[in-house]
């Protein structure tokens, strides 16, 4: 069985890394960062070669003799990837969708996809990729979903089928989104201008106090690592879970979405790095305070 990947960042290799030891599967893949010379370039060659996957110089390569095609690019990527194999796939191809869209972009590139005949299945990825690697819970919907069972399961996939309407598994992880990636935003910008008003003390002492139950300090620490590090990538989610809220006809919900996103680009594009296991969480926030003001 092939298995060809068109993005080949870090949920591609993480589920390759854990996949590879289930026994007969070849893996490729295309990432669009080849041959542009980019920083990013060789750490991707590095990866594909430490863990056995063929490098393709074009998409068309990549998927010509796959049995399943995963996408796993940025989301604002995702109908790009759709289109770059629009008319390449045929009947017996599975197109698996990770990418973390709202409902009705995973609609728009199954249509894409089904042209020649190719399933499409529709993924979402409901925890971090580490340190469950391609067990990492995952929720699949489509109408193939139930005929494809057996074999997510032969392949030790940890999954549950959210039903057979495409969308239905990505619409659960952009509403919950909302709530996760926004309570990082409203944590850390919190923080921030308590930080910035000369009152850090007081807030944190009425937030720890009125929410023991989250575990302070480590609690605003993590928050801190995942946007500091992850913070551009779940921005571009965010732009999608504010989309998922527009379909269903909720303004405010979508007004809330993009000002998650803004947040956490904001902070994203810092390069700033704290350690949740070491750091301090003033001092963290000073050092994203001072990179901020270096900024403007």
């Amino acid at each position: 069985m092939k298995i060809a990947f068109v993005g080949f960042g870090e949920a591609a290799r993480a589920f390759t890394q854990s996949l590879r030891e289930e026994g007969g599967l070849a893996f490729c893949a295309y990432d669009i960062l080849l041959g542009s010379n980019a920083p990013k370039e060789a750490s991707l060659r590095e990866a594909a070669s430490s863990l056995g996957v063929a490098l393709c110089s074009n998409v068309e390569e990549a998927v010509a003799d796959a049995d399943w095609v995963v996408a796993a690019v940025t989301a604002a990527d995702s109908l790009d990837a759709a289109k770059s194999v629009a008319g390449l796939l045929k009947a017996g191809q599975v197109y698996i969708d990770i990418n973390s869209v709202s409902a009705g972009r995973k609609i728009e590139s199954a249509k894409l996809v089904e042209e020649g005949g190719a399933t499409y299945v529709d993924m979402a990825v409901m925890a971090p990729v580490f340190p469950r690697l391609h067990k990492t819970p995952v929720l699949l919907a489509g109408p193939a979903c139930n005929s494809l069972a057996a074999s997510f399961a032969k392949l030790n996939f940890d999954f549950k089928i959210a039903g057979d309407e495409i969308g239905a598994a990505t619409s659960i992880k952009m509403l919950r989104s909302m709530f996760v990636k926004g309570l990082e935003a409203i944590t850390v910008q919190t923080l921030l201008a308590a930080r910035a008003a000369g009152r850090f003390d007081e807030i944190y002492a009425s937030l720890s106090a009125s929410f023991p139950q989250l575990g302070w300090p480590d609690f605003p620490l993590y928050q801190l690592e995942r946007v500091t590090q992850h913070g551009v990538r779940r921005a571009a989610e965010m732009v999608e879970s504010a989309a998922t809220q527009a379909e269903l006809g909720l303004a405010a919900g979508q007004q809330l979405g993009l000002a998650i996103a803004s947040v956490q680009d904001v902070i994203g594009q810092l390069g700033v790095r704290v350690d949740e296991n070491k750091g301090d969480l003033a001092s963290a926030l000073d050092d994203v305070l001072g990179s901020l003001k270096t900024r403007l």
